[in-house]
């Protein structure tokens, strides 16, 4: 069993510190929870002022992809915990610090290896724990994909093994689709590995999220995720989605199996596919999952806080769920460095039930997600047109200043 760390304040020494590799929106979180337990938190992303810097203790700019760099950041900070938040981390340093030096990472440097790579995490659910897996393959070519399409059929979908939010998502209806899939995966996929999982489109009714926490009081879950994609990325998530008791079983049993395979302690976003009475087993993130901000207000942990009192080897007891809610994305489109935000009265004064969370991202080049708007409400229907609602009220005004400065 994994000691629980005991928490040390102090200006005179070396406090508690856990090193978060990742310090987006989720990441955000996850400090704010850890720094209310004592711990002292150093954000570290590639870019500067990233959301989880702007309430770190420290904070390091740097590619986590450079395995030097990050092996030099890790031993000037000497994190007593590792947080990895992202995909883009060099995992292999991980697993050399935790054998040579009793690095601790969350759930494990093992776990976070596997789970960064789509490759490796479906070949340990599909062939190793033979969960029920949509058909797929892996190509390093366009050559290969074309060589091993019948495999899959068209239509389907092909994705980088190293990416997350749909980025380098594309959809395959015929032969002709393959080359610019192809680039598109290996241009905007973490690393820009030409490197690619290609899987048959499987007939599910639903798409789940699973949030199963993994603690030293054993495996917990909440209840069940539902969630609106459009090409991979989530706009809307609520919960409960509602499952029949037989079904819910199943979920928990594959998501269980998965979970305890890889071992360490922390919370673990699994995605499944519900047709009918089958549970498909999807994709595993060994982390919080964007689609479970709902638990901001669903429930009295949410899956940060969770998260959190896991990796840090406490208990969790019970989790007490408020009622039906949901949350939808706020989302920015242009370029600018100044980002600002009109509505949110409007939005926050649509009910006494509503909340929003602005991320604070410094700036935008292209889509990105900037907030997320949250409500409880009689039903689930209720709480996502609330959500849809309020997220309609906000106006979003981008400006690029450095632009403006130069003319």
């Amino acid at each position: 069993m994994l000691k629980a760390l005991e928490i040390t304040t102090t200006t005179t020494g070396q406090p508690t510190t856990a090193l978060l590799l990742g310090s987006g929106e989720l990441g955000k979180e996850v400090a704010i929870e850890l720094m209310r337990l004592g711990v002292r938190v150093v954000a570290c992303d590639r870019y500067p002022n990233a959301p989880a810097m702007q309430v770190a203790s420290a904070h390091a700019v740097l590619d986590m992809k450079d395995k030097q760099a990050l092996r030099d950041l890790i031993h000037q900070v000497k994190p007593d915990v590792v947080i990895p938040e992202i995909e883009a981390i060099a995992t292999d340093v991980l697993v050399e610090l935790e054998q040579k030096e009793g690095l601790r990472v969350v759930p494990s440097a093992n776990a976070a290896n596997i789970t960064m790579n789509r490759e490796a995490i479906r070949t340990l659910a599909a062939q190793t724990l033979n969960l029920p897996t949509s058909p797929y393959f892996f190509a390093s070519s366009a050559g290969e994909v074309h060589a091993n399409i019948d495999k899959v059929g068209f239509p389907c979908i092909m994705k980088p093994v190293m990416s997350s939010s749909g980025k380098g998502q594309s959809t395959l209806k015929s032969d002709e689709d393959i080359g610019i899939a192809w680039k598109k995966a290996c241009s905007e996929g973490r690393g820009h590995e030409s490197r690619v999982i290609v899987e048959g489109f499987v007939k599910f009714d639903r798409e789940i999220t699973l949030l199963t926490v993994h603690a030293s009081d054993g495996i917990h879950f909440c209840p069940p995720i539902g969630h609106h994609q459009v090409n991979g990325d989530y706009h809307e998530s609520w919960q409960p989605e509602p499952l029949d008791e037989e079904t819910l079983l199943e979920c928990k049993r594959i998501a269980s199996t998965v979970v305890k395979a890889l071992g360490g302690y922390g919370i673990f976003g699994v995605e499944l596919f519900i047709a009918g009475k089958s549970v498909i087993f999807s994709e595993l993130s060994p982390r919080p999952h964007d689609t479970g901000m709902v638990t901001l207000i669903s429930q009295d942990l949410s899956e940060f806080a969770l998260h959190v009192r896991a990796l840090l080897g406490f208990p969790i007891g019970k989790i007490a769920f408020h009622g039906p809610s949901a949350s939808a994305a706020i989302l920015g489109e242009g370029k600018g460095n100044k980002i600002t935000y009109r509505g949110l009265d409007e939005a926050l004064g649509m009910g006494p039930d509503c909340a929003l969370r602005i991320f604070g991202k410094p700036d935008i080049n292209g889509e990105r997600r900037l907030g997320v708007a949250l409500a409880r409400a009689a039903t689930v229907e209720e709480a996502v047109e609330q959500v849809k609602a309020m997220r309609d009220k906000i106006e979003i005004v981008i400006e690029d200043e450095s632009a403006s400065k130069q003319d």
